[in-house]
């Protein structure tokens, strides 16, 4: 087999200049499975940051205020670790879904694939037609017809793509602020206005122009899986044993016995290339442009249907069942990625449990040493930071010294609040006989009431004079 097509990306032609992609329209069963997933996950996406559990958004992402609300979880920056471990343990499962079953997380639940093919394409179908039609439309000249069709399709693609960036503002600013914005109007917030249209330019300029390219050119994830895949992986797979025979392929010809002339049951029809939004022939075998959209496997099965043949010549399966007609196994590297995966899912489980919801942080006062007063007492200044992670007031806040004998005085009042999802931050003195002291840097342990209740502790550092006994 040629590998010449490897030499360059499907949507780049041999002068080097884009060639756009026409892909006919799909249909079929895996098409049919993809709407229902697509459409699920649409409505998950447009409704996620208008949901609230227990005063939460579903998901935030203020960077801005640093304020990050994960499935009604708060994050603070002081979680950030939390983040890390999440981040980490995505990645990882991606590794084991690509090795197990190939780019099908391109497929089936990239959003940049779901708005392409399940909304933008949808609407260039219902506008300018299947494939042939949008080919005759962009040759023609720029007639009233081709004008008009041009400027609604243009119209509702920037219609579209402003809506997907409201969406996303309410994930960056919260809901409740983008609908106040909403209702003040577009002149009073001309600092969030710009940068909506900025995000609605970005978001036109892939989907109307940019394309598939996204995920040839601008993704890693193409890279990453021919680093992940091997023989093993189940993935959108052309069945060239069945297919070429051992004359190669042929046209379809009524009442000619293929078998007996040795050709495979590729009728050479193109139309699995056709069909690609990508613009590849999958029958080359896997390819770096390939998202496993499934869109080849409903056709060539009609095509099989129509020819009285079996289906299943372009499907999903693995290089070795192919060849050597085996099944499915679970690697070695499966179970390694599998036990690294339970791992980090338990460690972050755990750490969410075990997160509290007051963050008390009580350190020095840059530059300031101790200070000695009367009867042998040492006083050292100190600023707190409490950070209330919940959607409720902590009232009669205090602190208490748990591990030495000693007293602590605020420069503000004693028992205050802190507000729901709010910093509270001040100045303190703690105060310690110098005998209570074992040397010049003691660890202190203080605990954070809620009137009389324990809600968190803290550690830090108490320095006194240096002992020379």
């Amino acid at each position: 087999m040629e590998e010449n097509f490897r030499d360059s990306i499907g949507t780049i032609n041999e002068e080097g200049k884009r060639a756009w992609i026409y892909p006919k329209k799909p249909k079929g069963r895996f098409f049919e499975y993809r709407k229902y997933v697509s459409y699920a996950l649409l409505l998950f996406l447009f409704s996620a940051p208008f949901v609230k559990i227990n005063g939460h958004q579903f998901l935030l992402f203020n960077v801005l205020e640093r304020r990050f609300n994960v499935f009604g979880f708060p994050f603070w920056p002081q979680d950030f670790h939390l983040v890390v471990i999440s981040m980490i343990a995505g990645v990882i499962f991606i590794a084991l879904f690509t090795v197990a079953y190939g780019r099908i997380f391109c497929g089936w639940f990239c959003p940049q694939t779901i708005f392409m093919e399940m909304v933008f394409r949808r609407i260039e179908y219902w506008i300018d037609g299947d494939r042939g039609a949008q080919m005759r439309l962009d040759k023609a000249p720029w007639t009233g017809k081709k004008i008009r069709k041009r400027l609604l399709k243009w119209s509702i693609f920037f219609l579209i793509s402003f809506l997907i960036a409201n969406v996303f503002l309410a994930y960056l600013i919260g809901n409740e602020k983008l609908l106040r914005y909403i209702q003040d109007g577009p002149m009073v917030h001309l600092s969030t206005m710009v940068p909506l249209l900025i995000f609605t330019a970005v978001f036109y300029f892939v989907f109307a122009w940019f394309r598939e390219q996204v995920c040839i050119i601008a993704c890693p994830y193409g890279r990453l899986q021919g680093v992940l895949l091997d023989d093993k992986s189940i993935v959108v797979a052309y069945d060239h044993k069945r297919g070429e025979g051992t004359a190669g392929r042929k046209k379809f010809r009524k009442n000619e016995d293929r078998d007996v002339l040795g050709h495979g049951d590729c009728i050479d029809c193109f139309q699995c290339v056709n069909v690609c939004p990508t613009g590849i022939d999958i029958r080359n075998g896997t390819q770096l442009e390939c998202v496993n959209c499934t869109a080849c496997i409903d056709e060539c099965d009609h095509i099989m249907e129509s020819i009285q043949k079996p289906k299943g010549l372009i499907r999903y399966a693995s290089e070795n069942e192919i060849i050597k007609k085996e099944k499915f196994t679970f690697t070695p590297r499966m179970k390694g990625y599998t036990a690294v995966l339970t791992i980090l899912t338990g460690v972050l489980i755990g750490m969410l449990f075990l997160r509290n919801e007051l963050e008390a942080n009580i350190l020095r006062l840059p530059g300031q040493l101790y200070q000695r007063k009367e009867n042998n007492i040492i006083s050292n200044v100190y600023t707190y930071k409490l950070v209330n992670k919940t959607t409720n007031d902590i009232d009669k806040v205090s602190f208490k010294l748990l591990s030495h004998k000693g007293s602590i005085i605020l420069v503000s009042q004693d028992n205050f609040s802190v507000g729901a999802e709010q910093l509270a931050e001040g100045t303190l003195f703690i105060e310690i006989n110098n005998s209570a002291l074992t040397g010049d840097k003691d660890e202190l342990k203080i605990g954070v009431y809620s009137g009389e209740e324990l809600i968190e502790t803290t550690f830090t550092k108490f320095l006194a004079p240096r002992s020379y006994n």
